[in-house]
């Protein structure tokens, strides 16, 4: 393509030079001598007229044969508007639906929140007893305390404890106490009714809990933890 260009700027360039000569010439020859050079045939490049392929253009028009007038023909563009719209709606709604169920997959199955709530029975606690029931796999320690029992654990200084609280900050009625049955030291399974305090005493380290669920002496950290719960009777419990 290139040396095709460059051959037509030569010839552009020397073709009226050689006119200009070719006329002189023939100006000087005689009359026969010109008449028989223009019998010889002349010697010149063909140049083909015809179009390359890249000067063509685009040969798909299919853009502007299927291309839609919204002037002379509105219901086409009704029609596409309304395939779009619904196109989108059903993408939207796919994805809604997909979002519901991650979301519900998430969430707690029945027999879950079956187990987070548990409901006891309280008139057979006698005074000064303690029994233990389970609540979400773990052991809960329900107390029913003397008068005694609230009455020295009302008086306990906070100085004296290592993780302070009021026996009141632990209790809902004074009368019963609600404890989560794990050493708060490496999750052992204290002694109800033992110790130094006669609370609760963790034989693995040694911890002793008073009748407050406070922890009184060796290595446990903190307080007997107080699960979530209300009374839902005079006698009824629910935790959880």
């Amino acid at each position: 393509f290139f040396a095709t260009m460059n051959a037509l700027r030569n010839a552009a360039r020397f073709a009226p030079r050689a006119t200009v000569r070719a006329a002189g010439s023939f100006q000087q020859q005689p009359a026969s001598t010109a008449f028989k050079a223009l019998q010889q045939p002349v010697l010149s490049t063909s140049f083909s007229s015809a179009p390359e392929l890249y000067e063509l253009g685009s040969v798909d028009h299919g853009y502007t044969d299927d291309r839609i007038d919204p002037v002379a023909e509105p219901e086409r563009r009704a029609f596409t508007y309304l395939m779009l719209s619904g196109v989108r709606f059903a993408y939207a709604s796919t994805a809604r639906i997909l979002v519901v169920k991650f979301v519900s997959s998430m969430s707690a199955s029945a027999d879950v929140l079956a187990m987070a709530s548990a409901e006891f029975d309280l008139s057979e606690i006698d005074v000064g007893k303690t029994i233990t029931v389970k609540w979400r796999g773990k052991p809960v320690f329900i107390r029913h305390r003397t008068d005694d029992e609230i009455s020295t654990e009302s008086q306990v200084p906070m100085a004296h404890l290592r993780d302070q609280e009021s026996d009141d900050d632990r209790t809902l009625k004074p009368e019963w106490l609600v404890v989560l049955g794990i050493c708060t030291h490496l999750g052992c399974v204290p002694i109800s009714n033992a110790g130094e305090y006669n609370g609760w005493f963790c034989p693995c380290h040694g911890s002793h809990y008073d009748t407050s669920g406070r922890i009184r002496k060796g290595p446990a950290p903190l307080n007997l933890e107080i699960p979530p719960y209300k009374f839902t009777d005079e006698a009824q419990i629910l935790i959880g």
